[in-house]
């Protein structure tokens, strides 16, 4: 398969599984699709409404969304997890996206909606559910895998906050990576949304991807919109005979 080819499938949980040759053909991919989701909503709706992922794969995309040609006045940006940690601690969320893109780019800045997790984790929760109120559904949904199928702040036999009536926000007080508080959306508030992305690369998610297509009950797949989810990922990822 050449570096701009895909190949879409569709697993028994609603998943469309998107393979692209390597990690800067996801990166570019996912580049793609934020700008085409930005347009449409903007053209449809007045504005756009992201949430974005951490991690080092949207590392490198928020980069190449300083160069963007679209109207950042219109943009208004969500996180979906955050580390209670120090507002300008390296290891948070939000101070990646913001070294990395959003302060190269003219968003207004009251439409920067960063987590207060420095407040620690039942306040910051609070907090954000309160910032999200009256907030609709997201147009485009930004998140990763973890190699044990967490995603956003959502870790295996915890509380995912499926249920419609869960709060938005999640308070986290054992995640099993460091630090062990954090502040996560809930799944039914990330699947409140037109457009759910995760982005995965890596040889580390191997086992986790083949995991998620065989219908493993991970955090991951809690997230169910009633569009379904895109999974863009490098093609190696997939489990042999699956493509």
């Amino acid at each position: 398969m050449s570096a701009t080819d895909t190949q879409d499938n569709a697993d028994r949980g609603g998943a469309r599984w998107i393979g692209v040759a390597d990690a800067a053909t996801l990166w570019q991919v996912a580049y793609r699709r934020i700008l085409d989701a930005a347009a449409c909503a903007i053209e449809r709706r007045g504005r756009f409404l992201i949430v974005l992922a951490g991690g080092s794969t949207p590392r490198a995309i928020y980069r190449m969304l300083r160069a963007a040609d679209t109207d950042w006045s219109h943009w208004q940006v969500y996180f979906g997890d955050e580390r209670c940690l120090p507002a300008d601690n390296a290891e948070r969320n939000s101070r990646m996206a913001t070294d990395a893109w959003l302060n190269h780019v003219p968003i207004p800045q009251h439409e920067v909606h960063t987590i207060p997790a420095e407040l620690g984790a039942s306040m910051a929760a609070l907090a954000y559910a309160e910032t999200l109120r009256g907030v609709g559904d997201f147009d485009l949904v930004l998140l990763g895998l973890g190699e044990d199928g967490h995603t956003a702040s959502l870790f295996p036999d915890r509380d995912w906050g499926v249920a419609a009536s869960a709060p938005d926000a999640l308070a986290v007080f054992d995640a099993p990576k460091p630090p062990p508080q954090r502040v996560s959306l809930s799944a039914a508030r990330l699947s409140r949304a037109r457009v759910v992305l995760f982005l995965v690369d890596g040889e580390s998610k191997r086992d986790v991807v083949a995991r998620w297509r065989m219908g493993a009950d991970i955090p991951a797949r809690a997230i169910r919109p009633e569009t379904g989810v895109d999974v863009l990922t490098e093609s190696i990822l997939f489990p042999a005979g699956v493509i």
